[in-house]
């Protein structure tokens, strides 16, 4: 079991057995330690459409009855939702999701009563279940009551997201939900259809389809550029796993980036404060009124900058992450009315941002993205890439100039680097490329800049061939 970039992961054939109730006994005894609950308090538990995910969930559940906590079971519901109505009630939360990493690995994302975990809360419960190890005390893996909370979960961050927009702000447009197996698919339905946009549902099904919006799959494109054509399409919009990415395509099906979106929806709210990670697109500073920080990829880092932003006495403060997510750390009035800080990553605030100006201007998604006119971006993924061969590239790299020169010199000289998370290289010609291992899986990124699409797509694929080859050749 590992904490990355959000919440625990792990192979779902381990979380469903003792791990799962190992790690939620940690987290229920710290939360006792910490003074943060008492034994009598309610836990709420949520979970996404996985296969395993029903197992974990109640092997938590037992772990934490044993140790005096109510559980309510909320069911399968977008991680934001459970994340909301966990504040809303002053409870702590636990999400069964591994997000967009394929069904043989799950994960579980922690709540505090008041809000996500940060990187310290991370290091306290794997000490916590360290500890637990040590001592020889056997977590409770039994079946637990828990009482039914679904319904009131899901209603409560549907009348959150129904008082964003103005009545009918999305009549006229045409809108195809990719529903998958994502835990949003029927709220997004009831949320575009009560703003009056036409719904068609699209590819809904019972077994779990791994979704990465900041890695959009050819086969997701392939899917959507063919919908958009034989329905008539203004946009697609879809999310991942637990529903707290978004994923937007405009009418030709070709998915909007998730900083772009991010974007949006900053300008959408009228945001003095942005937070994103590094991984965010460059042009971002000069795309709006607002002041940006950078933080490293993840979202405790970004919800840490944010919480640093509102202590020294900044109002309408929120972050993005590359993929979309969006997260709000102060209040804002929106459409007349007062929403509150949700410090964990959502989709739909980006999305109603993105849909809306769509109607507004009357105007096609691939032109309202054409005129923020930000350096074209791409990024992919080496998948079952080796942990420790990640690792021994990054050290590579880092070592001295001459190595990184030498790694770089088929591509481009280096102007400037980063080292704020992974290694980012400026070259001399401007483009921009990044070099990441996973957070939370053995896989290895890569993000890239240039001044047009072919240049970023060749960037991104010269980039690729050039970890390929360096771990091919160990």
């Amino acid at each position: 079991m590992k904490f990355g970039t959000s919440g625990l992961r792990g192979l779902s054939v381990d979380l469903k057995g003792r791990a799962s109730a190992l790690y939620a006994a940690a987290f229920g005894k710290y939360l006792l330690r910490t003074g943060r609950a008492q034994a009598g308090d309610v836990i709420l538990i949520g979970r996404d459409f996985r296969d395993s995910s029903p197992e974990i969930s109640a092997n938590c559940a037992g772990a934490l009855t044993a140790l005096g906590f109510r559980i309510f079971d909320c069911g399968n519901v977008p991680t934001p939702a459970l994340a909301l109505y966990g504040l809303e009630r002053k409870a702590a939360c636990l999400m069964i999701t591994g997000s967009h990493i394929p069904a043989d690995r799950n994960g579980i994302k922690f709540y505090r009563p008041d809000g996500e975990i940060d990187k310290s809360d991370e290091a306290a419960i794997t000490a916590e279940a360290a500890e637990i190890e040590r001592s020889g005390e056997a977590p409770v893996v039994a079946p637990a009551k828990m009482e039914e909370h679904e319904a009131i979960c899901r209603q409560l961050f549907f009348e959150r997201n129904a008082m964003l927009l103005p009545k009918g702000a999305l009549s006229g447009l045409k809108i195809g939900i990719y529903q998958h197996s994502t835990v949003a698919r029927d709220l997004m339905v009831d949320v575009l259809t009560h703003y009056g946009a036409e719904i068609i549902a699209l590819g809904r099904s019972e077994s779990f389809i791994p979704v990465d919006t900041e890695a959009v799959s050819d086969e997701t494109i392939t899917l959507m550029k063919r919908w958009v054509s034989e329905h008539q399409l203004d946009a697609i919009v879809s999310t991942d796993g637990d529903g707290d990415r978004p994923l937007v395509a405009d009418e030709t099906g070709a998915p909007l980036r998730g900083d772009l979106l991010g974007l949006m929806a900053a300008n959408f709210l009228g945001a003095r404060i942005v937070v994103t990670p590094v991984t965010s697109n460059s042009g971002i500073e000069v795309a709006g009124s607002f002041a940006v920080k950078r933080t490293r990829v993840g979202s405790p880092f970004v919800i840490t900058g944010m919480e640093e932003a509102v202590a020294a006495g900044n109002d309408r403060v929120m972050g993005f992450e590359a993929n979309g997510g969006l997260l709000t750390a102060s209040p804002f009035d929106v459409n007349g009315q007062n929403v509150r800080a949700l410090p964990t990553r959502d989709c739909f605030i980006p999305m109603l941002a993105v849909l809306s100006l769509a109607a507004a201007r009357r105007q096609p998604l691939s032109a309202i993205a054409t005129s923020y006119k930000l350096p074209f971006a791409a990024a992919d993924r080496l998948e079952n890439f080796p942990v420790e061969t990640s690792a021994a590239l990054m050290q590579h790299l880092r070592a001295s100039d001459e190595n990184l020169r030498s790694f770089l010199q088929p591509i481009g000289a280096v102007a400037t680097k980063s080292d704020i998370d992974g290694l980012r290289v400026t070259l001399t010609d401007g483009r921009i490329i990044h070099f990441r291992p996973s957070g939370n899986a053995p896989e290895m990124r890569c993000y890239v800049e240039a001044g047009s699409e072919p240049a970023a797509l060749d960037l991104l694929h010269a980039g690729l061939n050039r970890i390929r080859g360096w771990a091919a050749a160990r």
